[in-house]
């Protein structure tokens, strides 16, 4: 039974003017089911159903095929159909599902003859929302979804029932259009040179060909074949240069006649193709089955080759954003020996000091710190043997080598100056940590470390951005800095959930406002240093030095003896924080530790006082050897000062590694 008329009921992809977009697969699950035609969605009128309609889910859409009944109501449908006053559909669906705009799921219900004026275009009229998540959406109560889209009105095209070229050709995918339009192209340009301008025709066979053409033209039989000719019969030969159409091996010859064998294909043969591919859906299938008879091994060279998007292979590389927004924002001197000095005065005695009449005034006293850092040289070398440069033509080989090189380079330096580059110290490619300072690693008068346990039973991430907001105080840098975490805690921080299941963070910026802090970076090589959980600092903080204006230099040359083109890129730069505890480093511990917090020893002007306390070792930061309760007190001499270092025992930590360390000064008289 054949359809009435058929068409898009629906069409994915399509924005409709509400601003939801109709998914490719929302309807898929109704494919082959039969929904009732009605005219105009009225569904108060038992009358107003015309019949029914045959869902087909497709890539961009569901196509409709319609098949009228035989009510009074439904004639007059018809008549409106063939004469071509209604020629659109639209659907009726409920149970919807939406997620950001986007349509994911729904039920048609009906399809609807629509009058060809009414909602032109993509709209989805009478939709409300009855529920709401923040992330999908349940469309309640009816969804008329009109597309604007003409349906294929058969009616009007042939009275018989029987399908026109013109319906086969429109079932047609854009591949197969083309593949027609090359075969029509072939058949005409053959038609109009006539049989004997075909190539590999030898002057000798030409008495022969003469005799073919005659009979050709009177559709007699000849002797040699005994067969007859038909008539207006169009021959396709892999003669012709340029338009190749059986693609046949050149290199195959008959062992006989020494000659490429000729493949062709009649007018009848190309009908029955085209017929074939109706019943099926598939152009490629109905060729197979013909052209396979005619000696054609190799179907595939029929079709477009494979083209790539892009001129040059994609790299598979990590994430590189992050690269940038470091390097870009790093301090950058024209010089490449850094030196830095300090003075620490947030010491009791380097505060200024009331007078009393008749007493000594004391002077103010503070140590000064010199730290220098100097360059080292980061490379990065590529060979490529000029074999494979000469063969390689689709692309330039040098410069999207060369543009890899650059990447690489870049994320090496990164990565050195954020965490290090995570070579063993032994290992003789490893950038020396003096000379670009890791700030990870750095020393904690520079980059404190804070300490979280989010691993035990009872902990969230949310202890990471407490922990940050409550030791914000010993941040010192410029401006506002930097979060450099991974996407995994990024993840965590954004499923983060109140006690009633509601999202605390709906977007990143907010946990970034909640850190203080501009902006949170992913890095994916921080997961190769699992005990690090991010790194707050402003980049403007750390120092790239480098002699002759910071240059990355390339070089290339040519090793004779090997025949290979060799390439060299490197550069030479030291790098440190310059600015005092301008970088809060956050790391975690195991879920077992145990948080303690060490004591400040007790210091009487002569002497310190080390009480015992369980999970903190004491010792003497000069000598390294172990202080406690049992040798105290311990006595300090005139003009002397004993600097005491806390360490938390196996199976504890500290907060923060900042209040680890204390000097207790006696001055003389």
């Amino acid at each position: 039974m054949e359809a009435d008329f058929s068409g898009y009921v629906t069409k994915a992809g399509l924005k409709c003017s509400d601003g939801r977009t109709i998914l490719p697969n929302a309807f898929a699950h109704q494919d082959a089911m039969q929904v009732p035609l009605v005219w105009q969605h009225g569904h108060t009128d038992p009358e107003s159903v015309l019949g029914h309609v045959i869902l087909e889910h497709r890539d961009d859409g569901v196509y409709g095929y319609g098949f009228f009944n035989s009510s009074d109501k439904a004639k007059a449908a018809k008549a409106s159909v063939v004469h071509g006053d209604v020629k659109m559909m639209s659907i009726w669906a409920n149970e919807l599902l939406e997620r950001q705009k986007r349509v994911m799921h729904g039920v048609i219900r009906e399809v609807s003859l629509v009058l060809s004026g009414a909602n032109p275009g993509a709209l989805i009229d009478s939709v409300t929302i009855r529920h709401s998540d923040g992330e999908e959406e349940v469309l309640d109560d009816e969804a008329v979804i009109y597309t604007g889209l003409e349906f294929d009105n058969d009616l009007e095209h042939s009275a018989d029932g029987e399908e026109t070229l013109q319906d086969i050709y429109d079932t047609f995918t854009e591949k197969q259009r083309d593949v027609l339009n090359y075969i029509v192209g072939e058949a005409v340009s053959s038609a109009a040179a006539g049989t004997a301008s075909h190539s590999n025709i030898d002057p000798e066979e030409t008495e022969e060909t003469e005799e073919t053409e005659e009979t050709e033209e009177t559709g007699e039989e000849t002797e040699e074949t005994g067969k007859e000719t038909e008539e207006n019969s169009v021959q396709h030969s892999n003669t012709k240069e340029g338009d190749d159409m059986s693609r046949s091996n050149v290199f195959e010859k008959d062992s006989e006649t020494g000659k490429t064998p000729s493949v062709s294909l009649a007018h009848s043969d190309m009908m029955g193709m085209f017929t074939e591919a109706t019943k099926n859906g598939s152009l490629k299938e109905a060729v197979e089955g013909y052209v396979l008879s005619h000696g054609i091994e190799s179907i595939d060279l029929l079709f477009p080759d494979a083209i790539a998007p892009e001129n040059t292979p994609e790299f598979l590389s990590r994430r590189m954003e992050w690269v940038n927004n470091l390097l870009g924002k790093t301090h950058k001197s024209p010089f490449s020996r850094i030196k830095t000095l300090h003075a620490d005065i947030t010491e009791d005695e380097a505060r200024a000091k009331g007078y009393i009449t008749g007493h000594m005034k004391r002077e103010e006293f503070f140590g000064l710190t010199k730290r220098v850092t100097t360059p080292t040289t980061i490379y990065k070398k590529q060979k490529l043997d000029r074999d494979d440069l000469v063969d390689i033509t689709d692309f330039d080989v040098v410069a999207w080598l060369k543009s890899e090189m650059r990447v690489m380079l870049d994320e090496e330096l990164a990565r050195a100056i954020l965490i290090g580059d995570g070579r063993d110290p032994s290992n003789e490619d490893k950038i020396n940590e003096q000379n670009i300072r890791p700030i990870a690693k750095d020393h904690e008068l520079y980059a404190p470390t804070i300490y979280v346990n989010i691993d035990d039973a009872n902990s969230s991430v949310q202890e990471i951005i407490d922990a940050c907001v409550l030791h914000r105080s010993k941040w010192k840098g410029t401006g506002l800095p930097t979060f450099y975490t991974t996407e995994l805690y990024i993840a965590k921080f954004l499923l983060l959930k109140d006690t009633v299941g509601r999202r605390i963070y709906k977007s990143l910026d907010e946990v970034a406002t909640e850190l203080r802090v501009s902006e949170i970076i992913p890095v994916e090589v921080m997961e190769d240093e699992p005990s690090i959980v991010g790194i707050l600092v402003n980049p403007s903080d750390y120092n790239l030095g480098a002699d002759k204006g910071g240059n990355v230099s390339m070089f290339d040359d040519f090793d004779i003896d090997y025949n290979q083109y060799k390439y060299l890129i490197e550069t030479r730069c030291s790098g440190a924080l310059t600015k005092l505890k301008s970088a809060l480093v956050v790391r975690k511990v195991a879920g077992s530790a145990v948080l303690v917090t060490p004591a400040k020893p007790g210091f009487n002007g002569t002497a310190v006082t080390i009480v015992n306390q369980t999970g903190v070792v004491y010792k003497n930061a000069v000598t390294d050897a172990v202080i406690n309760a049992a040798g105290s007190p311990y006595a300090v001499a005139d003009g002397v000062t004993m600097k005491v270092s806390a360490t938390p025992a196996s199976g504890y930590y500290f907060e923060t590694s900042d209040d680890d360390y204390w000097e207790f000064e006696n001055p003389v008289g």
